[in-house]
């Protein structure tokens, strides 16, 4: 019973193509985030949202540079009076040169797609950000979970061991029928208990498939078994600082309100005057009514003023609904920035609470371990009952689950408290992914 027990305390997922003998490739953090970032269709939007807002600026910039037309038109003509017929040709060609001196709306409609743009392109980064964050907790959740199987299928294997010891000492006598009926109660269980934890592992991995966009089978690398944890050296303070200055969603949200202020000073602007220079140049021969005329060239240069003088109010509901849009830009911003900070606290009070939890749980193991082996030399001398050793073996997997989750936790923690400060780059993927190895 040692050795098996030994052998199932032992156990860690194998993926089941490994049964074959073939080499199984194993995947890592860092393969999954690659694969993720070129086919996550957040990413891929975020993307495409700051081409289309840089499109918008240019557009926007456009309409206060010089503006170049050109016409022409070609008649045939036919006059018809008392005294004769005539039928003629007619040819006039223009270029209009039109170039806005003051046109405040233009100007700060400028300003907002200047503003919108940059929004776009923080947002783009937070998305890119999170989506980083949903793999990496999404690659934890399938070790956790296969954690899970493993040792509910060691304990099975463990019971049903026991069971058939059991049952052949019931055979000579030597056995007590409530001991076989408890062991064949928590093997029923354990089924029920295994059959719950692999469909947990396929939805973990269908999680990570989403992201992907295939199918992943793969088996992944697992943390090593004495990996380096350990705090950063900065404090609470420092991170929460950090965040307020460099969060991608946070800046995000300051570019929202100057785009809104922006877009309230294009409205207001419809109250003020507008001024343009326009340049025309034209040959014709078409005079008037189509009439034939001496070919002539017109050269014309003006200004164009416009004082708006009423509009019917709607300049006014237009400032009003600006004035409106800021002030729920402004509370987005505040809610956004009370968000980060909360966001960073946790994150850095869960890697101290989870850093903690990984030498106590290790601790817990270490105990467990001696628990058990004392019940099971009890066991042997016949003080201990065989429902007394499983116990123990049970709560050696569950010390040994609870550490392996802490480690997970810890990293997740580390790469969350990264996400929020707006310092979550590729080195901080590479670097959790060092404490990944091949089991």
């Amino acid at each position: 019973m040692k050795v098996l027990i030994a052998a199932c305390l032992a156990v860690l997922p194998v993926c089941a193509l490994a049964e074959t003998g073939a080499a199984v490739p194993y995947m890592d953090l860092w393969q999954l985030h690659q694969e993720a970032q070129a086919a996550d269709p957040r990413v891929l939007r975020a993307q495409a949202l700051t081409r289309s807002g840089e499109g918008n600026e240019r557009a926007a910039f456009g309409q206060l540079l010089p503006q170049l037309n050109a016409s022409g038109s070609v008649n045939r003509s036919r006059r018809d009076d008392d005294l004769s017929r005539i039928q003629y040709n007619g040819k006039r060609v223009a270029v209009m040169l039109n170039q806005v001196i003051y046109d405040p709306q233009v100007w700060r409609s400028y300003q907002k797609y200047i503003e919108l743009a940059r929004q776009s392109q923080y947002e783009s980064d937070d998305t890119r950000v999170q989506a980083g964050i949903d793999l990496s907790e999404r690659y934890f959740a399938v070790l956790a979970a296969e954690d899970e199987l493993s040792l509910v299928r060691s304990e099975r294997d463990a019971t049903e061991h026991n069971l058939k010891r059991v049952n052949a000492l019931y055979a000579r006598q030597m056995a007590m029928v409530t001991d076989v009926l408890d062991l064949e109660a928590r093997v029923d269980a354990l089924k029920a208990d295994e059959i719950e934890a692999d469909n947990q592992v396929k939805v973990s991995r269908e999680a990570i498939s989403e992201l992907v966009g295939r199918d992943v089978q793969e088996p992944f690398k697992r943390i090593g078994d004495n990996p380096t944890f350990s705090l950063p050296a900065q404090a609470q303070d420092y991170w929460v600082q950090t965040a307020l200055d460099s969060n991608p969603a946070l800046h995000a949200r300051e570019h929202s309100v100057r785009a809104a202020d922006s877009a309230m000073g294009e409205a207001k602007a419809g109250h003020l005057p507008r001024l343009g220079l326009n340049l025309t140049a034209q040959r014709s021969d078409i005079g008037y009514e189509g009439a034939l005329a001496p070919r002539s060239d017109n050269l014309v240069a003006s200004l164009d003023l416009q004082m708006p003088l009423y509009s019917g109010g709607s300049t006014s509901a237009r400032v009003s609904s600006a004035e409106s849009d800021k002030d729920a830009a402004e509370q987005e911003l505040e809610a956004m920035r009370r968000q980060v900070i909360k966001q960073t606290r946790t994150a850095y009070l869960g890697m101290v609470t989870e850093l903690s939890r990984i030498k106590a749980t290790r601790r817990a193991l270490e105990s467990a371990e001696k628990s058990r082996v004392a019940t099971e030399k009890a066991f042997e001398y016949g003080v201990k009952n065989a429902v007394d050793v499983l116990d123990s073996i049970k709560e050696e997997f569950r010390a040994r689950r609870d550490f392996y989750q802490s480690q997970y936790k810890f990293v997740t923690s580390l790469l969350v408290l990264h996400r929020w400060s707006g310092r979550l780059g590729d080195g901080d993927i590479r670097q959790a992914n060092e404490w990944l190895v091949v089991p």
